[in-house]
């Protein structure tokens, strides 16, 4: 068990009178991927909609080509 101390207190700078409970309990029911980007490719893909793309694309030329070795005899 935790012993409480006088530090236990928050510090004056954090104001949380316009927080609001449970804001995005819903959204995080459905689930989330937090994914990392190394430095590099942050440098390239700056927000999700474009890693989203990238992503898409990938998946849909990966997709065809799957499709053909399967295809293969």
């Amino acid at each position: 068990m935790r012993k409480t101390t006088e530090s236990d207190e928050l510090r004056p700078e954090y104001d949380f009178s316009g927080g609001v409970r449970g804001k995005h309990h819903r959204a995080y029911q459905q689930g989330s991927n937090v994914v990392v980007l190394e430095p590099d490719v942050a440098e390239v893909f700056k927000d999700s909609k474009s890693v989203n793309h990238a992503l898409r694309m990938l998946i849909e030329i990966a997709g065809k080509e799957l499709k053909r070795n399967l295809t293969k005899s």
